[in-house]
Formats: C-alpha cells, sequence, structure tokens
C-alpha cells in the first residue's frame, strides 16, 4: 500500500507540476520588452531539448545503479536531487516575476458567465435591445466566429454594467477557448502516432538484428530513447540557431513561422513518419518469409535494427515541430490568467491519443482474432500484421492533417495583452 500510495503521490505531483512549470518559466519574459520578447521565442524549444535530454541520464546512469547497486539506492538519489531543486526553486522566489489579474476576477467564473448570459439572450437581437455598438462593432472586426457569443454583452435595460455583465474582453477570451478546440481535436491523430514508437515500434525491433558494434546488442525498448531522444538534441539547436533565423529574414516574424506552420510540418513528418514505418514492417515480414521464420517467433530476423532509425529520426523532428508548437500555441492562445490550463489542455492530447491508441488496438485485436485466424497484434509478430496498423494510422493521420489545414487556414490568433 505505501509503494502504490508513493506511485499516485508521483502521478499528483506531475499532474500539478507539469503543465503549471512551463507556463511559470514562460511568464518570467516580459512581453513588452523587444529583446525578451524575441527571446521568449526560444524557451519551448530550449525546455524541451534539456527535458528530453535529462531523461538520458537515469537511461544511462540509475538504470544501472538499480540493476547492480540495489533499489534503494536508485530511487534515493532522485530523492536527494528533488530536495536539491526544491531548495534551488525556493532561494530564487524573490526573483521570479507572477502573473496578477488586472481585476481580480475568477477567470473559470467570468467566461462559464459568457456562455451562460449568451444562452439567456440567445433569442435577442440588439434591435430590440441596445448595446454599446461601437465595442461590438470593434470585436467582430476582430473576430467573425462564434458571434453568437456577442449576445452576452446584451443587458436586459440596454446597458452595460461593469462587474454584472460581461465585458468585451470577457467575450474575446471565451471565443479564443473555443477556436481552440478545432485544433485540439485535428492533433488527435499525431497523438496517437505519438504513442506507438515506446510499443509498437518497440515491438518490432525485438524480432530484428540490433547488434551495432561487435557482440553489443542495444536493448529494444533503448532504440526509442537513443534514436528520438538524440535526434531532439542534435535538431532543437539547429531549428533554433539556424531554420528559425533563416526563416525569420524572410518572414520578419520573431519566431520565423507561425506557430501553426510550426505544427503542421509536425503533423506531416509524424505522417511520413507512420507511413514508413508501414513500409519497413512489410520490409521485415517478407524477410520473415523468405528465411522461413514465419512459425518461429522468437528466432532472430535477419535484417538490421538500423533499419528502424529513419521512423525514429522522423518521429524525433515531428516532436520538434508539433510537440513544441503545441505547447507554444496553446500557451500563448487562451487568456493570460489561464496559461497553466492552456498547456493541460496540450498535454490532454497526448493523453486522450493514447487512450485512442489503446481503444484501436483492443478493437482491432477483437475483430482480427474471430474464427481462430490470427490478428493484426498475434504474439508471433511474423504472423501478425502491424503494417496493417501503420497503414490505418497513415490514413487517420491524414484526415487529421487535411482537417487541421482547413481549420488553421481559418484561425485568426489571438491579440496579446499584457497582465
Amino acid at each position: 500500500m505505501f509503494f502504490f500510495f508513493s506511485l499516485y503521490l508521483v502521478a499528483l505531483a506531475q499532474g500539478g507540476h507539469t503543465p503549471c512549470v512551463q507556463a511559470f518559466g514562460a511568464d518570467q519574459f516580459d512581453e513588452e520588452d523587444q529583446k525578451e520578447c524575441k527571446a521568449k521565442s526560444s524557451f519551448f524549444n530550449w525546455w524541451y531539448c534539456f527535458s528530453s535530454g535529462g531523461i538520458l541520464v537515469p537511461l544511462l546512469v540509475l538504470t544501472y545503479i538499480q540493476e547492480n547497486l540495489g533499489w534503494v539506492l536508485g530511487f534515493g538519489i532522485p530523492a536527494v536531487v528533488m530536495c536539491l531543486t526544491l531548495i534551488v526553486f525556493l532561494v530564487g522566489t524573490p526573483t521570479y516575476r507572477f502573473r496578477i489579474s488586472k481585476d481580480g476576477r475568477n477567470p473559470f467564473v467570468r467566461i462559464s458567465r459568457v456562455f451562460v448570459k449568451a444562452a439567456k439572450n440567445w433569442r435577442a437581437t440588439p434591435v430590440v435591445l441596445s448595446v454599446d455598438e461601437e465595442a461590438l462593432a470593434i470585436l467582430s472586426k476582430k473576430c467573425t466566429q462564434f458571434k453568437f457569443l456577442d449576445k452576452a454583452l446584451i443587458a436586459p435595460d440596454g446597458l452595460i454594467e461593469d462587474g454584472k455583465f460581461c465585458s468585451i474582453e470577457d467575450v474575446e477570451d471565451s471565443k479564443s477557448i473555443l477556436r481552440l478546440v478545432p485544433i485540439w481535436f485535428t492533433a488527435l491523430g499525431y497523438s496517437i502516432v505519438y504513442a506507438q514508437p515506446s510499443t509498437l515500434f518497440t515491438k518490432q525491433a525485438t524480432t530484428m538484428d540490433r547488434h551495432f558494434i561487435s557482440s553489443f546488442e542495444i536493448p529494444a525498448a533503448s532504440l526509442q530513447q537513443y534514436f528520438i531522444t538524440v535526434s531532439l538534441i542534435v535538431f532543437i539547436p539547429i531549428y533554433d540557431r539556424v531554420f528559425v533565423p533563416i526563416a525569420r529574414a524572410i518572414t520578419k516574424k520573431p519566431s520565423g513561422i507561425s506557430m501553426l506552420q510550426r505544427i503542421g510540418i509536425g503533423l506531416f513528418l509524424s505522417l511520413v513518419s507512420i507511413a514508413f514505418a508501414a513500409l519497413v514492417e512489410e520490409k521485415r515480414l517478407a524477410t520473415a518469409i523468405e528465411y522461413g521464420l514465419v512459425d518461429k517467433p522468437n528466432a532472430m530476423i535477419p535484417m538490421s535494427a538500423w533499419w528502424l532509425a529513419p521512423q525514429y529520426v522522423l518521429a524525433g523532428i515531428a516532436d520538434v515541430f508539433a510537440m513544441i508548437g503545441l505547447q507554444e500555441f496553446f500557451y500563448e492562445q487562451v487568456p493570460c490568467d489561464l496559461k497553466s490550463i492552456g498547456l493541460a489542455m496540450y498535454l490532454s492530447i497526448l493523453g486522450v491519443g493514447s487512450l485512442l491508441s489503446s481503444f484501436l488496438v483492443s478493437f482491432i485485436e477483437n475483430a482480427t482474432t474471430k474464427h481462430g485466424q490470427d490478428g493484426w497484434f498475434a504474439n508471433n509478430l511474423n504472423r501478425a500484421h502491424l503494417d496493417y496498423f501503420y497503414w490505418l494510422l497513415t490514413g487517420l493521420s491524414v484526415v487529421g492533417f487535411a482537417a487541421y489545414i482547413f481549420f488553421a487556414q481559418s484561425y485568426t490568433y489571438r491579440r496579446r495583452s499584457h497582465a
């Protein structure tokens, strides 16, 4: 019970820490300062680079300590490190910047009030009830989407009273939340593909030749970290120091390309990655047939695991664009006092994608194993059809990418506002 309580405590801590720490870090940049605003565009790049690179330390060091010197020391070292980081964090408290809401109102209350007021005034029209016409004109010019929320500004007596009725900023913030929904849904295809390297890609690797240097054999589960993490660590500096300056010189944008363009490139690379995985799996199955290993599930297929490198590397580069782009997008495009909620929305894409991936695997397994047939995910991988599943994910990614392009073209960026 104590052990599982510790695991749940870690999960609870991650739920509070993960979305808030990035938002808090990005809040340390002053958007009104041109130099800091420019530096902020690199924050999410380096954040993801170092957080990904940090995974290599426990892989290379802690794993060895836990297996050879004991789990007490293996858990004790991270515990001591966490205590030290907490001390450093607390010592730095006087230097941090904290966002403060201008009016002190709860953001959830004021945004939910917009939907309630809009619903109550559903049948009302500006012809019947007067409103601040100049303000509505400005609001309509900013965004022609979700105009039904403008009715939240209508007051029963034709006047808008501060504190009692919704403000223009409240309506604009509510619209910005709704505009995120299509992007959230269209990114689910990417998140499903994102779940494969740690699962099915690893299963592929277990059947292949993983001897890279003489007799040294890399564990199948480590391929994900070696290829994806290394590609992240290598490509993020290239993106930040080479790609962005070149793009910045062309587009005149501080970030080089827009957030939606960055996400779109990542979705496309993810699509290419899973398509390549399908082709490699077809090659692996053909090799198993050629060498008569179809009914020998424990035999090593005479095919180097280097064949898997492109799909891993493409997945890593896709993360540089899509993953970091989604982080920045959901941070920037929510109201100032909901930044951590925006990053929580980004994280929920990955969580829901993993659940959808599990659901697809379970559904397809039940559908393809009827009448005693070998399903797509048979224990004997040489009789399975991971290639079919990868092609299915490729199709889903194509649909998601097309839908993303459609919604991204009509997306209206939220105007910058300072808390």
